[in-house]
């Protein structure tokens, strides 16, 4: 038996008045989730307990089948041992994103104009990581390198009684007056990585191009070193991920997966579709029997906003990345299918919810009463809500 699931990132919507009040997932073309949808186990997950952030860290860990009350110690010590950095037990990681804010001269007077500063590149973030580093790296705090706008800072001796502390992508268009962190280094930190960056020879160039500067660094998603029990030991299961971001890479590292870099792999919806779907008939071959797919490029789109995107992300993933698996798993036998959003990403609001989500089911050796196309208005009348969301990892493998 071969399991693999797609996890649409964000792709769970509200009703749009531009899709005429329906959801992205409902007026997407997406022929074989509606080929499979028909007969497998319809419903709804609660991905995210009431009372926890709904971030992609807490909702994949429970899709994955890691109850996140016992396994979630913050979502930046995943993403640094995703880009090996091994962590002491007294470190803090936090999550730097280089963003973009406007130009006040008090940064408490400033806006969050852009989360991911234009979604830059890798090598320009690189330059400017490097910059900063350069200046602001001391005994107590050391700047790493991600991918994109996505970087790690590790505080030697922190301490995670930090106060308020918010996700940048949460607050797109707002001032940062009522959101800035509350502890005075992380703070002071900030300000001088806008101090650093804002006139930095590269962002000049950015701004000369009609490109948003990457002119200030934001600090969130704190915690100490992750600890996940490996999915072998859960499941019994040679298991693979396939993802464009630090987070599932890390998820994937601390529970002994396979992990698979994909070249061309963005998280955005010029991603490398076609190299996810063959990396993860790849790793069928090479004996994985467990391959978890995740797409950032639905939740990107919902945090910008782009309906027209959104709707074309899922068209994307449908044909490129489930077509050609679930084609090619035809030929190996039985097999199963999950496919799920972690969380909803509504275009209205622009940020993570904890709504519940819809999810489908599809077993190879039986049929089951399922819906004509899966949905979050086709899920709900099925009458199935999976709480807590950590459980239907175990139906989807053991049942």
């Amino acid at each position: 038996m071969k399991y693999v699931v797609f996890l649409l990132d964000g792709m769970a919507d509200y009703d749009v008045l531009e899709l005429g009040n329906k959801t992205p997932l409902e007026v997407a073309y997406k022929p074989n989730i509606k080929s499979m949808s028909k007969d497998s186990y319809v419903g709804l997950i609660k991905s995210v307990a009431d009372g926890m952030k709904p971030g992609s860290d807490v909702a994949n860990l429970a899709i994955l089948g890691y109850d996140p009350n016992k396994y979630y110690t913050g979502r930046s010590p995943l993403e640094a041992g995703s880009i090996g950095i091994d962590m002491k037990a007294t470190d803090i990681s936090l999550r730097c994103n280089l963003v973009t804010v406007s130009e006040e001269p008090n940064y408490e007077d400033k806006t969050l104009i852009d989360y991911c500063a234009g979604d830059i590149s890798t090598s320009d973030a690189k330059i400017l990581v490097e910059y900063l580093k350069e200046h602001l790296d001391d005994k107590e705090f050391t700047l790493y390198s991600g991918v994109s706008y996505r970087h790690c800072l590790i505080w030697d001796n922190g301490t995670l009684d930090i106060g308020r502390i918010t996700p940048p992508h949460d607050i797109t268009g707002k001032p940062v007056k009522n959101y800035i962190p509350e502890n005075e280094k992380l703070y002071n930190y900030m300000k001088k990585s806008y101090e650093l960056l804002n006139n930095h020879p590269l962002n000049i160039e950015r701004a000369k191009k009609g490109l948003n500067k990457a002119n200030s660094a934001w600090l969130w998603g704190e915690g100490k070193k992750a600890m996940l029990d490996s999915f072998y030991s859960k499941y019994h299961l040679h298991a693979t991920m396939i993802s464009a971001v630090d987070l599932l890479k890390g998820i994937g590292k601390f529970s002994n997966m396979n992990v698979v870099n994909v070249e061309g792999a963005t998280g955005y919806i010029d991603t490398n579709f076609k190299g996810k779907a063959d990396a993860a008939i790849n790793a069928f071959k090479n004996g994985s029997d467990f391959v978890y797919i995740h797409v950032e490029a639905p939740d990107e789109c919902g945090h910008r906003g782009e309906v027209e995107n959104k709707v074309k992300s899922i068209e994307l993933i449908d044909k490129f990345i489930i077509g050609p698996v679930v084609d090619y798993l035809k030929t190996q036998g039985d097999f199963k299918v999950l496919v799920t959003p972690d969380h909803a990403t509504p275009l209205a609001v622009r940020t993570h919810t904890n709504d519940p989500i819809p999810f489908m089911i599809y077993d190879s050796r039986k049929k089951y009463d399922g819906v004509e196309n899966l949905s979050e208005r086709e899920a709900k009348t099925k009458g199935v809500l999976i709480e807590p969301g950590y459980t239907l990892m175990n139906k989807f493998i053991k049942e």
